[in-house]
């Protein structure tokens, strides 16, 4: 079979190569999969520049952590079968106790070898079902992006309610399931972007109102103004530094700021700490989420028939230049590879 890795340590996106290696055998509660897409995330290009993630990534690392596949045979001991069509749950250790710094490290791509590899073997127990309604390269885009948007949203101390106003940034896979999630919730949904063309996408989901924050950088401003001045009740953040005291301007009293995403500075403004207090601000971070989000998540997806919004594909030899566009953010959505073919 096919696999991309880094022969020793990771160095950088343009540095992986495509090698052969004999397909593995399932041993008892596993499942050997054929991976048919895998999709990207910005998580992924912080391990290839090298730089930490949770943890140190493996020697000889395999990259790449959300997929969809196709259940290939077991080891005995498990409900899997031939056929089944399934993803897998972002941290292998997860066994519904919980995030843990232990747990943590089981992330794939990163403490666990990845997915792109045209077979891989898993624990049984870390397997889920993949939507209905869904293709594999759109269920690719699931474990990760879909369940920090999903536990950004509807867990934790404050979940989201109907009528209540979300700001989501950008049109990346993150912020478009989060747009999708809080309109099948009831919540009044603004979206900001620097394209009009991006912004005239998400209408089309449904988003009730836009910003272009190129052509209007004080896009808190124009929060408080869609809001009769009062603010937003919660603000999904993927850009940190500066952006989070824009964020903290544009919340209610007593509104929250989810941080998901350092794609700015990750300097904090010197007026961060004053303007949380002032503001009653509940602010968090969310890296992905356990798997009891993630079947929530699922079973969410399934009712409203939520599909995500995949905004190109590449071919699995192609897999750098899945890269390279995912950098250059010139797309809308989520970047997905295929892999194994009929």
């Amino acid at each position: 079979m096919k696999q991309f890795w880094w022969p020793g340590k990771v160095n950088g996106y343009e540095n992986l190569e495509l090698r052969e290696v004999p397909v593995p055998k399932p041993g008892t509660g596993e499942v050997l999969v054929k991976i048919r897409a895998v999709s990207l995330n910005f998580r992924d290009l912080l391990i290839a520049s090298g730089r930490q993630y949770v943890g140190d990534a493996l020697q000889g690392l395999t990259p790449g952590g959300d997929f969809a596949g196709e259940v290939v045979s077991t080891g005995g001991d498990s409900a899997w079968k031939a056929g089944d069509k399934v993803v897998a749950t972002f941290f292998l250790g997860d066994i519904g106790t919980g995030l843990t710094d232990e747990v943590r490290l089981t992330a794939l791509g990163a403490g666990n070898q990845g997915t792109l590899t045209e077979y891989r073997v898993f624990p049984a127990s870390a397997l889920l079902r993949i939507p209905v309604h869904m293709s594999f390269e759109e269920a690719a885009t699931l474990s990760c992006a879909g369940t920090t948007a999903y536990t950004s949203l509807l867990c934790g101390p404050a979940p989201l309610k109907a009528g209540q106003t979300v700001v989501v940034q950008g049109t990346g896979g993150v912020s478009l399931f989060a747009a999708q999630i809080a309109i099948a919730a009831g919540a009044h949904v603004i979206a900001t972007s620097s394209s009009d063309e991006k912004l005239k996408f998400v209408k089309s989901l449904g988003v009730h109102d836009v910003i272009n924050y190129k052509t209007t950088p004080a896009w808190e401003s124009r929060v408080l103004e869609l809001t009769a001045g009062k603010g937003a009740d919660l603000i999904v953040d993927v850009i940190g530094g500066e952006s989070v005291s824009k964020s903290l301007s544009a919340i209610r009293l007593g509104g929250q700021v989810i941080i998901i995403g350092i794609l700015g500075n990750t300097s904090s403004p010197p007026d961060l700490l004053r303007k949380i207090m002032m503001k009653n601000a509940l602010v968090r971070g969310v890296t992905v989420g356990d798997v009891v989000m993630f079947r929530e998540l699922m079973h969410l997806l399934e009712l409203h028939k939520i599909k995500p919004n995949v905004g190109k594909v590449f071919e699995f030899e192609k897999t750098k230049e899945a890269f390279q566009c995912l950098e250059k953010q010139d797309f809308i959505g989520k970047v997905v590879i295929q892999v194994a073919k009929d």
